[in-house]
């Protein structure tokens, strides 16, 4: 193997050791002080579901652990070991035209993710959330969902592989504009049209009819000065106990999503609570700063991305003939991952400023702080949340500040 490839190989290999690494010492941090019952959860939660939640987060890591040896094995053996140079070739015997080519190219690679993924979707939908009592998913739900997603993975890949090459096509010279673009507007499309053509594929959506709590969410929404088409519940129970609740859709059609399993735990109070908070993510505008971070960072990744690809340089350093663009593609997205992960705890860092700032917005909105903080503690609760993440991880992965100290922030809001 030539000097440059092995450079990319050690360099992947040094990066999944740090991440192996800050499980290992998140896993660690747990075990020292898990089973300390933080003060903001005293008379919420007992010794035993320490231990339910100390064992649920190893058996976790653990297998995703398993899972991550196993993915990056495959995916070196690809790389390194000769498969991309058969694969491409293989493609290339055929002689379809170019955009034929990617479209098989690049959905048998998908394909082959997929079903590579079957045994470890079973596993933990089956084994591990069975065993924790939260799994309500049926084999028979699991596979029609299976074949939906494939379904749906189709369209999308077919839809954007084939515009995005007949865009590479028709102009050499400047497609990495257009390309991002087109990524732009139908990323923008899908948001749009997910709440009335992909989410009910998967699950139910009926308006909220509890008696009172109708008016109430009606009343906030109002007091917040914001124009939410509908609230719905949505049938999550069929598949899961877990518990959450979520903003969808852009302009007219956006709608608040609660979980049938959130609604039946928690009262009035806290549901608002919840709802607020997801309210202040619009509010704040926060979906629009991260289409805006999330587009200016891809169109600098797009023009990168052009410049390498008009020269041969990736296909010569991996030896791979005959030289194609979409070989070139899967070898720049593997460099793509090892460049990107500095910046993971930037998104991350980002995601728990707009938390902090949606948490703030339904305390003003409701100025009822203890609903807010017993809202995340059953949610903490039914999902067996760790409660003593290791500070590094929680920096580089959490999205959300770690639940005991985002309650105590809660906890020190005035007016």
């Amino acid at each position: 193997m030539q000097k440059y490839p092995l450079i990319f190989l050690f360099s992947y290999l040094f990066v999944q050791g740090i991440e192996y690494w800050l499980k290992i010492i998140n896993l660690r941090y747990m075990k020292q002080h898990g089973m300390d019952i933080p003060s903001v959860f005293k008379g919420y939660i007992d010794e035993s579901l320490l231990r339910k939640i100390h064992a649920y987060t190893i058996e976790g890591s653990y297998f995703s652990f398993l899972k991550s040896l196993f993915g990056n094995a495959v995916l070196l053996i690809f790389l390194f070991g000769g498969l991309l140079r058969m694969y491409n070739s293989w493609i290339s015997s055929f002689e379809l035209s170019f955009i034929f080519s990617g479209i098989v190219f690049f959905l048998l690679l998908s394909y082959g993710s997929t079903f590579l993924s079957i045994p470890f979707s079973l596993y933990n939908t089956f084994k591990i959330e069975n065993k924790y009592a939260f799994n309500t998913t049926t084999l028979r739900l699991w596979i029609t969902d299976f074949f939906k997603s494939l379904m749906l993975s189709t369209i999308l890949i077919g839809i954007v592989v084939s515009v995005v090459l007949w865009l590479i096509q028709s102009s050499p010279n400047y497609w990495w504009i257009w390309v991002w673009g087109f990524y732009l507007i139908f990323s923008l499309f899908i948001m749009y049209i997910s709440p009335y053509v992909i989410e009910p594929l998967f699950n139910k959506f009926t308006l909220i009819e509890e008696e009172g709590l109708v008016e109430k969410i009606r009343e906030i929404m109002q007091k917040a000065g914001i124009k939410v088409s509908r609230v719905f519940k949505m049938d999550a129970s069929k598949r899961s106990r877990h518990t959450n609740a979520y903003f969808t859709g852009l302009g007219k059609v956006k709608r608040i999503i609660l979980y049938d399993t959130l609604l039946a735990k928690m009262d009035h109070d806290e549901v608002l609570a919840v709802l607020s908070h997801e309210a202040g993510h619009w509010k704040k505008k926060h979906v629009l700063k991260l289409i805006i971070i999330s587009e200016i960072a891809s169109l600098i990744a797009i023009y990168i991305s052009f410049r390498i690809l008009q020269t041969d340089l990736l296909t010569n350093l991996f030896q791979i003939e005959p030289d194609t663009f979409f070989a070139k593609i899967i070898i720049l997205g593997f460099i793509g991952s090892i460049v990107s992960f500095p910046f993971i705890p930037l998104g991350n860092y980002i995601s728990r400023r707009f938390e902090k700032e949606a948490d703030r917005f339904s305390y003003e909105l409701t100025d009822n702080k203890e609903s807010i903080s017993r809202a995340l503690i059953k949610l903490s609760k039914d999902n067996l949340s760790n409660l003593y993440p290791h500070p590094l991880y929680a920096a580089f992965y959490y999205s959300h500040p770690p639940v005991v100290q985002r309650i105590e922030s809660i906890n020190k809001f005035t007016r």
